[in-house]
């Protein structure tokens, strides 16, 4: 197993879609590092080299912001928005869609599981 960026890449998947486990990488960046390392996307990461990885490791820890960094820069811009009370931050604090998504129906994901209102039993 290959480790990029504090993340294990299994060694049967392609670098391309390998690339896409670590937080921050998608499928263009993926290809942007394969071009900037010179490698074939479609090669499997047991296939690389140690010197190959090493130039990916480099690469991918030089010019993008990965991991660690990125998860910490996103809850910081989130936490700003809701200590300035801006629309976006109260949807956030309230766990709400925040991109103007209908909530009447669906937003399960965002609202979790539905609380029934207003049901109760005959008395007998």
């Amino acid at each position: 197993m290959a480790r990029i960026a504090g993340v294990d890449l299994a060694d049967f998947k392609r670098l391309q879609v390998a690339l896409t486990y670590i937080y921050g990488i998608g499928r263009s960046r993926a290809l942007e590092v394969c071009d900037i390392c010179a490698l074939d996307p479609l090669a499997r990461i047991g296939e690389l080299s140690d010197e190959e990885l090493n130039r990916i490791r480099e690469v991918v820890d030089r010019d993008y912001r990965v991991e660690g960094d990125l998860r910490r820069e996103v809850q910081a811009n989130i936490r700003r928005l809701i200590e300035i009370g801006s629309y976006r931050g109260r949807r956030h604090r309230m766990g709400l869609p925040v991109r103007g998504q209908r909530t009447k129906t669906n937003a399960r994901t965002r609202k979790g599981k539905p609380k029934t209102v207003g049901r109760r039993k005959k008395g007998a």
